[in-house]
């Protein structure tokens, strides 16, 4: 199945589900059919170095489909929604002005509904940020503490981010109210033409992958990326902290656990965060069609193609509110 000739401009497409549902094979699938490019939207893929643990796409995988905001960031940089969702705006455009298809595909929530309806900006201060960091970075139970006086909410939902919660507490400070309060100042509509879609799984199967998943980075290097890494000084920084499995798989090198014990908390970390995730894409994306999986990458990819085929020609151009 292709694309018609005579299309002129294609929504943008996004694929969105929780962690090892299949989302990259079925966008590379659709990619290898269609003029296109893809747009990752994965809070830590964006990050260089980290590699097996984040589950990147493979070198041969990018040399294939150019892939835009991964490997985009050293590992030191703290990348916040709104700084991200301009980079994705302008990957878009990007690939909108060759005349290809946009494919959005990751498991950042937030990131993909941010970019697709709009957030109001939260204000910020550099220098209060840094004084944060420099009060609270080495000290992350007082910060809980300090952050569950004002923000319980916040404090709660955000208690294994360090960086989310220093950022929840420059908010208060800046403006007396819950950056969760604030973070619910959604616009009402999508602002481009897209289509979008949430790969859904039992709940079951998907632990299961997860579990095969794990194992298999494990066994393909996740352990010895981990050990350059802590070299290499980079563990200690705040993105590594808050990637799922580097802490623990260097307790697992310093001899404080043993490898069943990483293991098995690397799989209840992951499982956990595909909770969370699942419960924002059933609750956070009334605009995407839930495919119920599992189904070959084929089929998935000829439904959407069809989708963009029958896309109405006299929507406006993807194209028309990047470039104002």
């Amino acid at each position: 199945m292709e694309l018609k000739a005579d299309k002129f401009s294609f929504p943008i497409v996004v694929v969105m589900g929780p962690t090892a549902s299949g989302k990259s094979g079925v966008a590379l699938n659709l990619a290898g059919r269609i003029p296109s490019e893809i747009v990752s939207v994965d809070s830590m893929q964006c990050y260089k170095m980290m590699d097996i643990g984040t589950a990147k796409p493979t070198h041969e995988d990018m040399l294939k489909i150019p892939h835009h905001l991964i490997n985009v960031f050293d590992i030191g940089n703290r990348v916040d929604v709104y700084s991200y969702v301009e980079l994705m705006k302008q990957a878009v455009k990007d690939i909108a002005a060759k005349g290809k298809v946009a494919i959005v595909v990751g498991g950042t929530g937030l990131y993909i509904k941010a970019f697709l309806y709009g957030l109001d900006t939260l204000p910020s201060d550099e220098g209060l940020r840094k004084s944060l960091y420099d009060d609270y970075e080495h000290n992350v139970e007082k910060l809980k503490r300090d952050l569950c006086v004002i923000d319980p909410a916040a404090a709660s939902l955000f208690s294994e981010k360090p960086r989310k919660m220093i950022r929840a507490l420059e908010v208060y400070k800046l403006t007396g109210k819950s950056i969760l309060e604030q973070n619910q100042s959604w616009s009402g509509h999508v602002k481009y033409s897209v289509l979008s879609y949430k790969l859904k799984w039992e709940r079951q199967e998907l632990y299961r992958r997860i579990s095969e998943r794990v194992e298999g980075m494990l066994k393909n290097g996740w352990i010895e990326e981990t050990k350059s890494l802590e070299e290499m000084g980079f563990l200690s920084s705040p993105t590594a902290k808050q990637a799922i499995g580097y802490i623990l798989i260097s307790k697992y090198l310093e001899g404080s656990i043993s490898y069943e014990e990483m293991w098995m908390r690397i799989i209840a970390s992951t499982k956990k965060y595909a909770r969370r995730q699942e419960t924002w894409f059933n609750n956070q994306h009334p605009e995407a069609s839930e495919v119920v999986m599992p189904q070959s990458e084929d089929i998935i990819a000829n439904r959407i193609i069809t989708d963009i085929n029958s896309y109405p020609d006299n929507t406006e151009s993807v194209c028309t509110n990047l470039l104002k």
